[in-house]
């Protein structure tokens, strides 16, 4: 599976629901937007190093942005933006997720539900 950004918010403030989550996935792929997102978040160089020893820790393959993904992205903000409000990020990791033909799990299913070639798990916290 791949996680939305969202995902490992819910683990980093102490969901036990999203830590079993993960936990028990011995596959976790994780869009490089999703990491990018999430040491952009850091408030200091301590807290990028805690997202750092987190994605290491849960054992996360981080996938790149490949030029298949991008087009992908693209063609998802063209079509969605306007009618769903479609974002660049949302757009990069839905499109990560079909090229890598993964479930993405996210608790913001609004988001991504436009994106029919997309296998969506909803998460409640």
């Amino acid at each position: 599976m791949i996680y939305d950004t969202d995902i490992l918010i819910w683990v980093q403030r102490g969901n036990g629901k999203a830590a079993r989550l993960i936990d028990k996935d011995t596959d976790k792929q994780l869009s490089i937007f999703s990491c990018m997102e999430l040491l952009q978040g850091a408030k200091d160089r301590a807290q990028q190093k805690y997202v750092k020893d987190f994605l290491h820790d849960f054992s996360f393959s981080v996938l790149p942005l490949t030029e298949n993904t991008g087009h992908r992205a693209l063609i998802y903000v063209a079509e969605f933006s306007l009618s769903a409000n479609m974002r660049a990020g949302d757009a990069i990791i839905a499109a990560t997720a079909v090229e890598n033909n993964l479930t993405l799990v996210s608790s913001n299913t609004k988001h991504f539900g436009v994106v029919k070639e997309l296998q969506l798990q909803g998460f409640v916290p």
